[in-house]
């Protein structure tokens, strides 16, 4: 391994619920095979070469994505046309989903966008920025922020994200909907994270049943 890092965009989602009482071995199996393939087909539409990305990390309940520097994919395209687009899949996926078996197979997850230096092994990336986007991931708040919300996807932004991209208003993105409900803490330092529900989606009651994070 070398000793300098490399730059990279992140992008990491979580299925909420994972370990309900109903999410069987064989169903879990079909939720993480839906998750990759949400994914890409959001990458896609998104007009995200998968070249411009590193093979995928598996997070058991979820996927780590790490998206290359190159100028053909700005970080606004994840905020503006990704996870907009992830969004909208996932409200389609869980409609087509029978009310009986939306409690064992409804798909909500928390999503966030950081971007940092990373280094990597023979294990897989890892370093500060992975640290920060998982802990914000993970944050209490952006769980309770999932259960209480009807959208099928949160997002959390990093304070670097926010600050960046976000504030500027590129690509029509509305700084006004990402509110600064994080703080986490990494290497002994606190970080702030914003939260945006995306409003292009829309859930239903139904889609809430069993969610405990």
């Amino acid at each position: 391994m070398s000793g300098n890092p490399v730059h990279r965009s992140i992008l990491a989602v979580d299925l909420e619920n994972s370990t309900g009482v109903l999410r069987t071995n064989p169903i879990k199996e079909e939720l993480r095979s839906q998750i990759y393939g949400q994914v890409k087909r959001a990458m896609a539409s998104a007009g995200i070469d998968e070249r411009w990305c590193d093979p995928f990390e598996d997070r058991g309940d979820g996927v780590l994505a790490l998206f290359h520097p190159v100028d053909e994919l700005p970080k606004t395209r994840l905020l503006s046309r990704l996870v907009p687009t992830l969004a909208r899949q996932l409200a389609d996926y869980n409609e087509s989903i029978s009310a009986a078996d939306r409690p064992s197979r409804c798909m909500r997850l928390r999503a966030v966008v950081h971007a940092g230096e990373i280094h990597r092994d023979e294990n897989g990336p890892f370093g500060e920025a992975i640290d920060l986007a998982c802990r914000l991931l993970d944050a209490p708040r952006l769980k309770k922020c999932l259960r209480a919300s009807t959208s099928p996807l949160v997002l959390a932004v990093s304070e670097d994200i926010y600050w960046g991209i976000v504030k500027h208003g590129y690509d029509g993105i509305c700084p006004a909907a990402y509110r600064p409900d994080l703080r986490v803490s990494v290497a002994s330092r606190r970080r702030q994270g914003f939260v945006h529900v995306p409003q292009e989606a829309s859930g239903t009651p139904e889609d809430r049943t069993m969610a405990v994070a």
